[in-house]
């Protein structure tokens, strides 16, 4: 397949560390000094850590729903580590990892797993959106943040996520054609986990990337290996400089693989995944690969390592009871945020609960 440039090679999958965590594409290896390797390298573990006590506490009935994030860490955490505080980031429901290292309270983003209204009043000083339910409609939204931010010709982008299902969605296709028209600031990160609940990415399209998708709305499309954190990285913080100068938006794929269930809602991924596959993709964990990379250079330990996983743990804990004491939310409260003025049959309603 040509783009529309003429060359072939553009949608090859950018990767910069192979699977057994070896150095494989010094040219472009991003200028880091080590204490941000490290830090690339707890945020990943501090993630898995509460990503495992989300789905115990899910259990416990302590959480209501919750997507989980085991295996697409390095695309959450490698591509948020390339923002500016300023940046905007429209998130899905699954990417609660880049609102918590963007600056939102872990007990905040409980109280939106419970379903809390004060869950979705984020930060003043935080440029986040609430975590969107409907598939894709944060497409639409960063397109008009990106224009925004154009307009008032601040040096900031807005980047939004999905997955390989919500690249099926019409609003996917309105807000990358909308960027392009208007040249805005936008990153689109499409998560490709390979399944959307239960179907494959293949019965999603027939085109043989989501990246060439760009092609159409006049965007520059990248493949990454979803499961390398200095690719994504790197994809992430030239996508974000060009549209800095004025080179429009980018639409970024990132081949990732969803180790768990779509959510904690029921679905079970031994119906439509074999225990074949996920060995596969077991051995391009994006932690483990890291891992290998870092202890090569002497700038990862097993003690390291305890110490961020136990920190994580705490931090659960301490924001679980955090967002537990806060008052319930009860049918009237939901009521009265949902309304600017009350319809007159719930006005009624209200008037006889006395």
């Amino acid at each position: 397949m040509k783009d529309v440039q003429g060359s072939k090679h553009l949608y090859e999958r950018i990767m910069l560390i192979s699977e057994e965590g070896n150095l494989i594409n010094r040219d472009r290896l991003p200028d880091m000094k080590a204490e941000e390797l490290q830090l690339l390298m707890e945020r990943m573990v501090y993630t898995r850590t509460i990503d495992q006590r989300c789905i115990s506490l899910n259990r416990q009935g302590r959480l209501g729903f919750y997507a989980p994030v085991t295996g697409q860490e390095a695309t959450m955490i490698g591509t948020q580590f390339a923002l500016e505080k300023e940046d905007w980031i429209l998130p899905g429901y699954r990417d609660l990892p880049q609102l918590l290292f963007h600056g939102v309270p872990l007990s905040q983003l409980f109280l939106w797993s419970k379903g809390h209204y004060k869950g979705g009043q984020m930060p003043d000083d935080v440029n986040v959106t609430p975590p969107q339910i409907i598939i894709g409609a944060q497409i639409v939204q960063a397109a008009g943040v990106g224009l925004g931010l154009k307009k008032k010709k601040k040096q900031n982008i807005a980047i939004t996520y999905t997955g390989d299902g919500g690249s099926s969605q019409g609003d996917f296709y309105e807000g990358l054609n909308f960027a392009g028209v208007y040249n805005a600031p936008v990153i689109f990160v499409v998560q490709n986990n390979q399944f959307a609940i239960s179907t494959p990415v293949e019965k999603q399209t027939a085109a043989q990337s989501i990246a060439q998708k760009s092609v159409a709305a006049g965007i520059k499309g990248i493949k990454v290996d979803g499961m390398d954190i200095l690719a994504t990285y790197l994809a992430t913080k030239e996508a974000r400089e060009r549209a800095i100068a004025g080179k429009g938006p980018t639409l970024i794929e990132a081949i990732n693989y969803r180790f768990g269930p779509h959510s904690t809602s029921g679905d079970d991924p031994t119906k439509y995944r074999t225990e074949q596959l996920n060995q596969e993709w077991a051995k391009k964990d994006p932690i483990v690969r890291f891992r290998k990379f870092l202890e090569r250079q002497g700038l990862w330990s097993n003690e390291q390592e305890q110490t961020v996983i136990e920190h994580a743990k705490e931090d659960v804990k301490e924001a679980i009871n955090k967002a537990e004491l806060e008052k319930k939310q009860t049918v009237v409260d939901l009521m009265n945020h949902m309304y600017e003025e009350m319809p007159m049959h719930l006005e009624e309603q209200l008037i006889e609960r006395g």
